[in-house]
């Protein structure tokens, strides 16, 4: 009964961390249209930018799946070495997993947003649009 809730543990904060991280990426950048000589293709732009950003920042669903994927492995180990040394290996290595895997997570995920909104922000600029954030 004890390994369900060990598995529980460790994949619904996954899934939560994963399923917020993926919604991150639905950014759209304010963008001046005055005195902007190329307003008329800033729809265009905009899509192809969104797709352009998408690709540089190596997707932020993929990369929340890889982190969460190393930091449950790193913090597996880790929490069963600390779980060792106090008598419960197994509680110590699910607890460091849980953990792993939402720090993981998290971290990938705002890199690889970071990186969409910077790569969007620069492709606008460089088709000669004045955005503002």
């Amino acid at each position: 009964m004890r390994q369900p809730k060990i598995k529980q543990l460790v994949i619904l904060p996954a899934l939560l961390t994963l399923s917020a991280c993926a919604s991150v990426s639905g950014y759209r950048p304010v963008v001046d249209t005055h005195n902007d000589p190329n307003a008329y293709r800033l729809n265009q732009d905009m899509s192809e930018c969104e797709q352009l950003a998408t690709e540089a920042s190596g997707g932020i669903l993929k990369e929340s799946a890889t982190g969460a994927a190393v930091g449950g492995l790193i913090g597996g180990g880790g929490g069963a070495a600390g779980g060792a040394v106090f008598g419960n290996a197994g509680k110590g290595a699910a607890i460091g997993a849980a953990v792993g895997v939402i720090g993981g997570a998290a971290k990938q995920g705002l890199e690889a947003n970071n990186r969409y909104k910077l790569a969007y922000n620069t492709c606008l600029r460089n088709r000669g649009h004045n955005v503002i954030n």
